[in-house]
């Protein structure tokens, strides 16, 4: 069975409103980075080298004991040109992103894109040392924006998903001719985990997981069951259907419709499409009205 994400509507709105404007994660995130290129431009200039070398991903230190830099090396941000570009990137993609993924899943996403590289370069700094710094992964916001929206189109109306192939084949070309290969690795690693996260969360493919044996409890039969106010009006033991039925179909059809609403029909994974069709017959069938052919 493949796996989908599930998210409230409140978990597509924005974090809060100010002055009118939505702020989304996204936005979170990209301040703090820019907190971090002031720090460390301030840093930079005091001559505090040291501080930053405490921050900085060696796989080495790691390796001898010093696990905090896996987390910290993203805190190290000299100004940059490619540094402010990302900063646009993560702003722009990542809020649409959010948008279409849900705030829990988009914060999943970039948690991993975080942590993959300097956990697969700890890995690889058993045979060879390696060193990171910065955050890697803006680009694999714009991958995974590509991926949901490959015909969005962009500056001189160039589709996302051939900007993304061209920007992820030209960084491959330039860590191959500087033989930066934990940059490559780093570019790899978090652009095709962006790629899968999305297709797998457009319920494109599965990851089959073990299952668990289920041990169904006996029930008591010491006691019968209480009657309720049911099991008196009617004198029958079968426990009557929720009254909400109705009301928690029709939440779940309007969830899907929002859903279609804000990313298109095409957001909707296979068996959010079968529970949107089953929905719909079921409350036709209610009503004694013909259900849809389609969405």
């Amino acid at each position: 069975m493949s796996r989908h994400y599930e998210v409230s509507d409140d978990d597509h709105q924005p974090l809060t409103w100010v002055q009118g404007r939505p702020l989304y994660a996204a936005h979170v995130i990209a301040a703090l980075l820019v907190i971090t290129l002031v720090v460390t431009a301030l840093l930079l200039a005091s001559g505090a080298h040291t501080v930053l070398d405490a921050l900085r991903f060696r796989s080495a230190d790691v390796l001898s004991g010093q696990p905090w830099r896996v987390l910290t090396y993203g805190l190290v941000n000299p100004p940059t040109l490619w540094f402010a570009i990302s900063l646009f990137m993560l702003i722009w993609f990542g809020r649409e992103v959010e948008r279409m993924l849900g705030r829990r899943s988009f914060l999943k996403l970039y948690a991993f894109l975080y942590l993959i590289p300097p956990l697969l370069l700890t890995l690889v700094g058993v045979w060879s040392p390696q060193t990171l710094s910065g955050q890697p992964g803006t680009l694999a916001i714009f991958v995974a924006f590509a991926t949901l929206q490959p015909g969005a189109p962009l500056l001189f109306n160039m589709l996302a998903g051939w900007v993304a192939a061209a920007l992820v084949g030209l960084y491959t070309l330039v860590a191959i001719a500087a033989r930066d290969w934990a940059g490559l690795l780093a570019l790899w690693s978090t652009t095709g985990y962006a790629f899968a996260f999305i297709r797998h969360s457009q319920g494109r493919f599965s990851v089959p997981l073990p299952r668990l044996p289920r041990f169904r409890a006996e029930p008591l039969r010491d006691f019968p069951p209480i009657p309720g106010p049911r099991h008196l009006a009617s004198g029958r033991g079968t426990s009557a259907k929720p009254q909400n039925t109705v009301q928690s179909e029709m939440d779940e059809v309007d969830s899907l419709l929002d859903k279609i609403n804000l990313s298109g029909l095409q957001s909707l994974t296979p068996r959010e499409q079968e529970c949107l069709h089953a929905a719909q017959a079921r409350l036709a069938r209610r009503y004694d009205r013909p259900a849809p052919s389609g969405t």
